[in-house]
């Protein structure tokens, strides 16, 4: 590399490749908050407009595995400012989109010019620092990582009342230029790869095909499944044999080319093989909880945008500040004895927010956040250096790739999962509720008494206030209904934490390799 790359400072390497990741990373969670602007501007329907989302997710979830592959075919330097400047250009598309299919297309691009900035971004990070500083290059990342999903929402939220929805669009125009400045001068491209770009390769037309089938399938019935009751809709079926056929075959044509567009091959590595199914219950359990949380605050708790942020914002702070200080200890101690307090830190938050009320006050949702906060600050360096650390500098792309891949898949499930289980169990609390309410009950009959007179006193008839005390006391069950919901998903999510411990012993301390 290396000799260009010798004379350029790893931590001006790291912030130029953090650049790029994180304006990708916040882009995944931006457009959130702006989707009633968007649906109002483009006249676009409720089901329509979560294309915009979407969209984005399935074309980033085809990208990353290939990414090392790609870098190899083009030169990561060439690949990593091709993908800068096509996010940079179809964000600004984005922006001046006049109609929603427009603004579909080029979230598509979007997205596939940003699903490489990740795995990139972390490969680069991992050889740029020596191997026994793993560790704090993987916190340095995560910092990164867990700012944006901070700083996303609450940016997109500003730019969008203060300005318009196209602002967090525009917003990505200076970040991108400064990145393809300095991703210009500061990387290089390592020996390997140049060699691997001069050497000609049959490329695997079969594994791209099935990939992009397999991979975009599969995230679109995880995004649409709930919306479209699952396999109850013949779409979700059609899209789920896809995904399995194409995924099933991928694994066939790859295990048999020379030159995959994603090396399976390196499952075979039992820590490799560990620590990706644990990033995938880890995407789970945070997607699942990060999304879950600010729902409940809002949908029961009656929390504006604003406050629900704030009650997120300080455990991802903690997050922050935790992380160097973990990056720096696991260079000197074993990691997996942090990640474990990690999972179990994570598990005693996920029961922390199982004991929630609809009486509990705004400091009883950020302390388990906080809790929450800090269970990542343990996992994420050193399940990340566990990981990588055994992989060969010339697989690094691709096995950042997969890693990231199934942390996005792992969340998509969460999310999936939480939301189907949100629905289905607040029916059936609802249903088991409702059981009690009965004209015999002497507790409900003093209740509704008491909502009647309340009502007459304010000048409301006998008959219209019969009825409104029967709404509000349905109202009641609705929320009582929805919090056992919720309690009960943090319960299982708290479980998902603790099922993947024994895991952590198949993690093999790094051994690196030249």
């Amino acid at each position: 590399m290396e000799e260009n790359a010798k004379t350029v400072n790893k931590w001006l390497i790291t912030l130029t490749v953090m650049i790029p990741a994180f304006m990708e990373i916040v882009d995944t969670s931006i457009a959130n908050v702006a989707l009633p602007n968007m649906q109002g501007s483009l006249n676009a329907g409720t089901d329509e407009i979560t294309w915009v989302l979407t969209s984005y997710l399935i074309s980033n979830a085809v990208i990353m595995p290939m990414t090392g592959w790609l870098a190899r075919v083009f030169g990561r330097k060439r690949f990593l400012i091709a993908c800068v400047i096509l996010f940079t250009i179809s964000s600004f598309l984005c922006g001046v989109a006049p109609d929603l299919a427009t603004l579909v297309f080029f979230r598509i691009v979007q997205g596939a010019a940003g699903g490489a900035l990740i795995p990139m971004s972390q490969a680069i990070m991992m050889e740029t620092f020596p191997p026994e500083q793993g560790g704090m290059a993987m916190a340095i990342f995560g910092i990164g990582a867990m700012f944006g999903p901070v700083v996303g929402p609450t940016l997109g939220g500003w730019l969008t009342d203060n300005f318009s929805w196209r602002w967090i669009f525009y917003i990505n125009i200076p970040v991108g230029v400064i990145a393809v400045i300095m991703t210009k001068y500061f990387i290089f491209d390592p020996s390997y790869l140049k060699k691997a770009k001069a050497a000609k390769v049959s490329i695997d037309y079969w594994g791209l095909a099935l990939l992009t089938l397999g991979i975009g399938s599969l995230q679109l019935v995880l995004d649409k499944g709930q919306q479209d009751d699952w396999f109850n809709s013949s779409f979700i079926i059609i899209f789920s044999l896809i995904s399995a056929l194409s995924l099933v075959s991928l694994v066939y044509v790859e295990l048999k080319h020379d030159h995959p567009v994603i090396n399976l091959r390196l499952f075979k590595k039992v820590s490799f093989s560990a620590g990706n199914f644990i990033m995938f219950v880890v995407g789970f359990c945070i997607y699942g909880s990060v999304v879950m949380l600010p729902l409940f605050l809002q949908t029961l708790m009656g929390y504006n945008a604003t406050t629900a942020g704030m009650v997120m914002a300080p455990g991802g702070i903690a997050t922050l500040i935790l992380m160097p200080f973990v990056g720096a200890y696991i260079q000197r101690h074993d990691g997996r004895k942090v990640m474990l307090a990690g999972l179990v830190i994570g598990a005693y938050s996920m029961y922390l927010m199982r004991g929630f009320s609809l009486e509990s006050a705004y400091s009883d949702f950020v302390w388990p956040r906080v809790v929450l906060g800090v269970s990542l600050a343990l996992i994420f360096p050193p399940l990340s250096t566990l990981t990588l650390a055994g992989i060969r500098k010339e697989e690094m792309g691709n096995a950042t790739g997969m890693y990231n891949l199934l942390r996005n898949i792992g969340g998509s499930v969460g999310i999936a999962i939480s939301a189907t289980m949100l629905a289905r169990l607040a029916q059936f609390y609802q249903a088991n509720l409702v059981g009690h309410m009965n004209p015999y009950n002497p507790m409900l009959q003093f209740r509704l008494e008491e909502l009647k007179e309340a009502a007459v006193l304010k000048g409301i008839d006998a008959v219209a206030a019969h009825k409104a005390s029967l709404e509000i006391l349905y109202r009641i069950v609705q929320q009582q209904a929805g919090m056992l919901a919720y309690n009960y998903i943090f319960w299982i999510i708290g479980l998902a934490f603790l099922a993947v411990v024994p895991l952590i012993f198949l993690l093999r301390k790094p051994v690196y390799p030249a």
